[in-house]
């Protein structure tokens, strides 16, 4: 296995790990319109987990600046092909997020998970991560 910065050229496989294994069934082409715009911006990274130059896993990471904490990264997303887990491979994807965090001087990582992801909280748990609260997810389409 190889981690790597994806590119473009990924987005087909990056729409299946969305649908297979976050289970958001996003179109095609806006996957790969949404990724041209990550990949052009400074302010995010999507590490991905190849095994023979296939996309089994990536981790969405960004900024999170805000006005009454430290700067942080924001885990946007994380995912690995059900058939891959508990392989190590979530472990490689967030220590390679955890790195570029560091190395970009954040204080930390923050994430949110769905209160029905009991065993991804299990794995944030073993990763050294920490409950803070659990809150509602409020949005507004336009």
């Amino acid at each position: 296995m190889i981690i790597r910065e994806v590119t473009i050229d990924d987005y087909k496989d990056i729409r299946n790990l969305n649908k297979n294994a976050l289970g958001y069934d996003f179109p095609l082409e806006k996957t790969k319109t949404q990724l041209e715009k990550i990949l052009t911006g400074k302010e995010a990274k999507i590490f991905g987990a190849f095994v023979d130059d296939k996309l089994i896993g990536y981790v969405h990471i960004a900024d999170y600046e805000c006005s009454f904490n430290d700067s942080f990264k924001n885990i946007i997303g994380i995912a690995v092909d059900p058939s891959y887990r508990k392989q190590g491979i979530g472990r490689a994807l967030l220590t390679q997020a955890e790195s570029w965090a560091r190395e970009t001087g954040a204080a930390g990582i923050r994430l949110v998970s769905s209160v029905v992801r009991t065993e991804a909280h299990k794995f944030y748990e073993a990763m050294g991560y920490t409950s803070k609260k659990e809150q509602k997810n409020f949005r507004k389409v336009f």
